[in-house]
């Protein structure tokens, strides 16, 4: 599903991120990218969106090179470290805003109707009409999986998604992402330095490290 070829990223100041990186997901598998800090991960998630341009090398969804296209148009859905919920809008209102933007809107009620799906999927049925500051980590994180996954992305992407949530709930809730992405069979790539995170999610596991990378 994901192929990736000889990735390179060597950014303006001369740091090189990545060196030739070859990495291939199965399509409907949920791998992890584990390994420390600056080694790179996130940098990868960040080109396979198109949020970042690689130096060299190409990317591949289903052996289509995806390097020349806008990250609208690869049908990902992503979940940042922070969530980057809208504060000003309720929970129901940031799941269904990628529905309701660009050039393939629709309108609101139809919008809320395919929302409801992902609502009822996540568990957040109860607290849609609530602003995020009214959320604990655990609920917001929800949030974001549920917008990430409104529009039936072919892949998700989730940088860090529970790093900011006490051990407890980690533990809680990354059992719950595996249960969405499996129910689903979206093709995942989840980023994380924890090791345990990253045996008991994943059906495979790409280890980085700064001096391989």
């Amino acid at each position: 599903m994901i192929k990736i070829e000889k990735l390179n990223k060597v950014y303006e100041n001369g740091y090189e991120a990545l060196k030739s990186v070859d990495l291939e997901v199965p399509k409907g598998a949920l791998m992890s990218l584990l390994g420390p800090s600056g080694c790179g991960k996130s940098t990868i998630l960040n080109i396979v969106a198109g949020l970042l341009d690689p130096t060299k090398g190409d990317i591949k969804f289903d052996g289509e090179s995806v390097i020349n296209k806008h990250p609208k148009d690869r049908d990902i859905g992503m979940v940042f470290q922070n969530y980057a919920l809208y504060p000003h809008m309720s929970v129901l209102e940031n799941v269904i805003f990628p529905l309701t933007v660009g050039s393939n809107k629709i309108k609101k009620q139809e919008a809320v109707k395919i929302a409801q799906k992902y609502i009822d999927l996540t568990d957040i049925s109860d607290i849609k009409d609530k602003k995020p500051k009214a959320l604990s980590g655990g609920q917001q994180q929800r949030v974001a999986i549920a917008r990430a996954l409104v529009q039936n992305p072919k892949i998700l992407l989730l940088d860090e998604p529970l790093s900011n949530l006490d051990a407890r709930l980690r533990i809680k809730i990354r059992e719950e992402i595996r249960s969405i992405v499996k129910k689903l069979g979206v093709t995942t790539v989840f980023v994380t330095h924890d090791q345990e995170e990253a045996l008991s999610i994943s059906d495979y596991i790409a280890l980085m490290d700064k001096e391989i990378i």
